[in-house]
């Protein structure tokens, strides 16, 4: 059986196991360098949390442990055209050995219904350009794919040499 729900701290090693499965599928396996503390202080012990997490667990049967097979890890973002808060899904994994089994659409519902009840006139994330099998999910949801929009990303000593170059200007 299926079921999402909201994390709570006791779900952080998940929350975290889940992400450093995330970065494996993303061909990234050492990119990961938050920690259950870092998951910890900005989501749950903390009266104006960063970011929530959906949890998704399988029970095989009714008296077995519920085991976590994906997450939604999500907060809200702010557009200046629309004047409101959107809902923005930073990521969202289901393990590949439960995929078919209904959890990826189940978040994203489950997303969706946050989205509406908080009236956010949007809900935005990303896919990597070649996750082919995740974006014909997407599309297929009525999702539209912004291809001429492109990310851009600034960290580590290039953030760091910016604020140098900006305070030589002024």
């Amino acid at each position: 059986m299926l079921v999402i729900r909201k994390a709570s701290r006791e779900d952080v090693p998940a929350i975290l196991s889940l992400i450093r499965d995330l970065a494996i599928y993303e061909r990234e396996p050492d990119a990961v360098v938050a920690t259950e503390a870092d998951l910890l202080r900005d989501g749950f012990d903390t009266d104006a949390p960063s970011f929530h997490v959906l949890m998704a667990t399988w029970q095989d049967a009714p008296n077995a442990e519920p085991i976590p097979i994906g997450f939604a890890f999500w907060f809200f973002s702010y557009s200046t055209w629309r004047g409101r808060r959107c809902l923005y899904l930073e990521d969202l994994f289901v393990k590949p050995e439960h995929r078919g089994r209904g959890a990826g659409l189940a978040l994203m519902r489950a997303l969706a219904r946050a989205a509406i009840e908080q009236d956010c006139p949007r809900f935005v994330w990303q896919v990597l350009d070649w996750n082919e099998p995740s974006i014909a999910f997407y599309e297929k949801l009525g999702a539209k794919v912004l291809r001429e929009w492109l990310t851009v990303r600034i960290e580590g000593e290039a953030l760091h040499r910016l604020v140098s170059a900006i305070s030589s200007i002024t």
